[in-house]
């Protein structure tokens, strides 16, 4: 099998060229009668798609804001039964404004600081890694929105390859402005410096 665009040659089932980046279109079910299909792609595998193109900076931006609401939602969900659970909603209780905490205070509300970042921290990698490497592909913001991440070739990622390209946004996170998130929207495959480092794409099924 080989490219339309450059020539080079096409593993099976791939969604994208590994040189130029050219879409390919893979054997799809019928839709109204109709098959979407290229002749060199049939025989794909399961995960392959019917039309995609990259998902640009706003998709992904408003996918991130959804995303944002579920996790806050599940992190309150989870973290008051645990205050409940532990006495430390009562231990914090009996801790008032004007009085000194004490040792004690003090290292209970060190350790509820702690707790929560924790929780949050673990919570957001386990969601984004376990969900964008789950049959989905995608969280519930990306899913809402038809969106997949993906290897260069268009491939499901691994649950360490999901795990690598949401650490990686701390290197997006570090440049000034944004920068690291909204070159998402002028890079050629719509890829941010996290999906550069960790060699994933956001595609749309169209």
């Amino acid at each position: 099998m080989y490219c339309s665009k450059c020539g080079g040659a096409l593993a099976s089932g791939v969604a994208f060229c590994g040189t130029c980046g050219q879409a390919t279109y893979v054997a799809a079910a019928p839709v109204g009668g109709l098959m979407v299909a290229n002749p060199v792609a049939i025989g794909a595998p399961a995960y392959a798609y019917a039309q995609v193109a990259y998902a640009g900076f706003w998709l992904r931006f408003v996918a991130y804001l959804i995303d944002a609401l579920v996790l806050s939602v599940c992190f309150v969900a989870i973290l008051i039964p645990l205050i409940f659970l532990t006495g430390l909603g009562t231990a914090l209780e009996k801790i008032h404004p004007r009085e000194d905490p004490g040792e004690i205070g003090a290292l209970l509300g060190v350790t509820a600081i702690f707790a929560v970042i924790g929780i949050a921290i673990v919570g957001t990698w386990v969601y984004h890694a376990y969900m964008e490497s789950s049959d989905w592909q995608a969280t519930v913001g990306k899913r809402a929105l038809n969106l997949k991440v993906t290897d260069l070739e268009g491939r499901p990622v691994s649950f360490g390859r999901a795990s690598g390209r949401h650490f990686a946004k701390i290197i997006s996170g570090l440049i000034p402005l944004g920068i690291g998130y909204i070159i998402a929207g002028f890079t050629d495959k719509k890829q941010a410096i996290h999906d550069m480092v960790a060699s994933c794409l956001v595609l749309r099924n169209l």
